[in-house]
């Protein structure tokens, strides 16, 4: 690439500010670039709220935790969105839309001060305001994107399959009007959550464009060796704006700092009893629990699939602890199966050798989880990009997904107990999950490729600088010719 920059801005490290959305499956990744960033000898500022950034591990790097104190949250709750009920939605949305002035002052504080003044800021994908910020005092705006694989899916229209066009494709986050190719009715339905504004004023489709049309380039935890044909197209529907990736920035090996609690052993004790390869790990996320005639079908699943599994279930809201599972269904299953509902070391239970299959939600970070150890899938997608990155992972012949009601998503014991057995039970099908399971493993492990990744996302950071480092090609223009 042929950048703009000084020998003096080539030279010094950069200073940049890291914005992530307030979910930990946004923290704990970017807080891993921050790291890798940091790493490097660069200046990192991350920007969160105080009882969010008290929860992250402490990074083993110089990265400057700033706590922006969210609005309207009364006695330090729900900073993050897997503390907000659903009926808080609006609360929370209205609490994160007033951290646009304390952001503001935070930044006009450091662009005073030539020696603290920001390079760039990085915003995930709902901050409109860091990106209007940062367009006011002239710091250019990386935007941080969801999976390629949800935008391929969505938002592909027939003008998108050839050359990438001149300007930003206007619209990108508009609604469809009609359903996709491949998205599942009761995916269609459940779209309303992007596009409904929930009482804040803003939908999360306006927040996205909003940001979009801030930022100077876009860039996402992604890469096109991870999804194929879904990383082009999204850069060719998000048009003039380039697309940037960054690799998957793997999880640390220490399974995020946090295993040394009694459950956390008592887990890894009970792993180190079973045979290699013999257990599934079921983990569905902590954002959305199912409800709890959902659970009973999966517990009835997994006892009817025959193998051992270890289930880190979220109980349901509301429902009392002896209802949780199905009746007898723990003292059926005791001598194969571990169920808790207390945090479990993710990393480290995935690492170990009695692991054979893992049945996931399709969240990014699960699945970057599961094939950084070469897992195959049993996939159970819920909401968001879910769906598609399930289909993505499933072209890729690394598992099955559950058989689903389309109208509403439902699964029965059946569909769960016959996917298990199909991914882990011995056999030709399980033989090739598991080698192309291995293949996707060489990507994400593969560490020189994913610290490549973040090398050429700097020197791209660096090509936008001016003589100085101090100023920088304005917001939304276009980059650097390539070479």
């Amino acid at each position: 690439m042929a950048g703009r920059s000084s020998p003096s801005a080539a030279a010094r490290p950069l200073r940049i500010v890291l914005c992530p959305w307030l979910a930990f499956g946004h923290m704990l990744p970017y807080l891993e670039l921050a790291e890798r960033l940091a790493s490097r000898g660069h200046r990192v500022s991350y920007v969160s709220t105080p009882r969010n950034l008290a929860r992250l591990p402490p990074p083993r790097h110089a990265v400057d935790l700033v706590s922006l104190p969210l609005p309207l949250v009364e006695d330090g709750a729900g900073e993050s969105t897997n503390e907000v009920p659903y009926d808080k939605v609006d609360h929370h949305w209205r609490a994160f839309d007033g951290l646009a002035v304390p952001f503001a002052e935070f930044l006009a504080a450091a662009c005073a001060d030539e020696g603290r003044r920001p390079d760039w800021v990085i915003a995930d994908t709902f901050h409109h305001w860091a990106a209007a910020a940062a367009l006011e005092y002239k710091v250019p705006c990386a935007m941080l994107l969801p999976t390629a694989a949800m935008i391929a899916s969505v938002w592909h229209r027939p003008e998108h399959a050839g050359g990438r066009p001149s300007s930003v494709t206007p619209g990108v986050f508009e609604e469809p009007k009609e359903r996709p190719e491949g998205v599942l009715r009761y995916e269609w339905e459940n779209r309303a959550h992007f596009f409904n504004n929930y009482g804040s004023g803003m939908s999360s489709a306006q927040r996205c464009s909003l940001t979009l049309r801030s930022c100077t380039i876009t860039a996402m935890r992604s890469c096109p060796e991870w999804e194929l044909e879904a990383f082009p197209l999204a850069a060719r529907i998000l048009g003039g704006k380039p697309l940037v990736p960054l690799g998957l920035l793997p999880p640390s090996p220490d399974g995020g700092r946090m295993n040394g609690s009694d459950h956390a052993a008592t887990t890894m004790r009970w792993l180190d009893a079973q045979p290699a390869c013999s257990v599934v790990y079921v983990a569905l996320g902590s954002e959305v629990p199912l409800p709890v005639a959902l659970v009973h079908e999966m517990a009835h699943g997994l006892e009817l699939a025959g193998t051992r599994f270890l289930w880190a279930l979220r109980k349901p809201p509301g429902v009392p602890g002896a209802d949780v599972l199905p009746a007898g269904f723990s003292e059926r299953t005791q001598d194969r199966g571990l169920v808790s509902m207390e945090w479990v070391p993710q990393i480290s239970i995935l690492a170990h050798a009695a692991m054979g299959a893992f049945l996931t939600h399709c969240g990014r970070n699960s699945l970057i989880d599961g094939l950084l150890f070469g897992h195959p899938l049993v996939m159970l997608p819920i909401f968001g990009d879910q769906g598609p990155n399930a289909r993505a992972m499933e072209r890729r012949k690394v598992g099955l997904q559950v058989a689903r009601n389309e109208d509403d998503g439902s699964f029965d014991r059946h569909g769960i107990a016959s996917t298990v057995r199909d991914v882990m039970v011995e056999g030709e099908a399980r033989k090739a999950f598991v080698a192309n399971a291995r293949k996707m493993q060489g990507i994400v492990a593969g560490k020189e490729l994913q610290e490549r990744y973040v090398d050429e996302f700097v020197q791209i950071l660096r090509s936008y600088l001016t003589d100085g480092g101090t100023s920088s090609t304005a917001a939304g223009t276009t980059p650097p010719a390539e070479t």
